[in-house]
């Protein structure tokens, strides 16, 4: 039986630009490094939360676009206004102010270095999902 999603993975071109955006602005925490003879660190595995985790694979070239199968990672908060200021505080730019989803959620949107659409999501009692998954 499934549980949860475990990890996210992203290719990455650079790994301390991309450490201090998931680890400085956002304030998850790095796990560990990984090397490969070609590479070191060939990845870094950062901690989101109990059991859940991003793994930045670094890489030459990183593809996005609209050709790309990725759309974006949401990512629940409790606070999103003290999110989006916390965020603006640390110097990052918010590309989206805060508003009301379609299904019923408030939610604002960034991007990562490498262009990596990021939503966050304030469940909203009365929201779709609170409606399907009570």
């Amino acid at each position: 039986m499934i549980k949860s999603i475990g990890h996210l993975a992203f290719g990455v071109k650079d790994i301390g630009k991309s450490l201090e955006f998931y680890c400085g602005v956002l304030g998850f925490s790095e796990m560990f490094r990984m090397s490969n003879p070609k590479r070191d660190p060939a990845g870094v595995y950062i901690k989101v939360a109990h059991e859940q985790y991003l793994e930045l694979f670094v890489m030459d070239e990183v593809a996005n676009g609209p050709q790309q199968s990725y759309k974006h990672m949401c990512l629940h908060v409790e606070d999103i206004e003290g999110v989006v200021e916390d965020i603006q505080r640390k110097g990052w730019s918010i590309d989206h102010p805060i508003k009301m989803g379609g299904d019923g959620n408030l939610q604002a949107w960034i991007t990562d270095p490498d262009g990596n659409r990021i939503e966050f999501m304030q469940l909203h009692p009365d929201s779709k999902q609170r409606k399907a998954d009570p």
